[in-house]
């Protein structure tokens, strides 16, 4: 009877009696869960990387399209330049008194100067006669007959502007139906 006693406190620790076997360890369950999770390691490192990488091109192209607003703001100046420009009559240099040719140059330096802070950065000007007609970057008005092969700009009416890959203004443009006038299918952007 001595012996009992000592043997009850051993069993309500929780220690597995002198007599008893060691429960085996289940390899197969802990390589399981081992596979499990290293599989979420990888996949939130995944989502960190894919955050970082999505995170990285939103600065990048919100350094690149910063100016879009302010840049839309400044095209109808540019317009109205280019609208003085070529209303102002041929002969105005040659004929025209000194005031008239001071104030021509100095259109002239003005556009010149916009143009180039705007290819500065990043912001160019499109819809040129002649180019093939892109409904990203062009808005056809009108389709013409001519001589020109048919899809080809004939006029611009007001010019597009593109800031790195994103049109801010589409070209307004007539675009030629081809010799013979019969117009063909011609995809407008409105």
């Amino acid at each position: 009877m001595a012996n009992e006693p000592n043997q009850q406190p051993a069993a309500e620790n929780g220690e597995a009696p002198a007599g008893a076997a060691e429960p085996t360890l289940d390899t197969a369950s802990f390589e399981v869960e081992l596979a499990k999770a290293r599989d979420e390691l990888l996949r939130a490192l995944a989502e960190v990387e894919n955050t970082r990488r999505r995170a990285e091109r939103q600065a990048q192209d919100a350094r690149a399209y910063a100016i879009d607003r302010f840049a839309r703001d400044l095209l109808p100046v540019a317009d109205t330049l280019t609208r003085a420009l070529d209303a102002a009559p041929p002969n105005w240099r040659e004929t025209g008194d000194d005031t008239m040719r001071n104030l021509l140059t100095g259109l002239e330096l003005t556009e010149r100067a916009m143009v180039d802070a705007f290819g500065r950065h990043g912001l160019r000007r499109v819809g040129a006669v002649g180019e093939a007609f892109d409904p990203n970057l062009h808005q056809a008005v009108a389709q013409t007959p001519s001589d020109q092969p048919a899809g080809s700009v004939l006029v611009v009416m007001q010019p597009g502007y593109v800031l790195g890959d994103r049109t801010l203004r589409a070209a307004m443009v007539s675009v030629s139906a081809g010799p013979g006038g019969t117009p063909q299918r011609v995809d407008i952007k409105v």
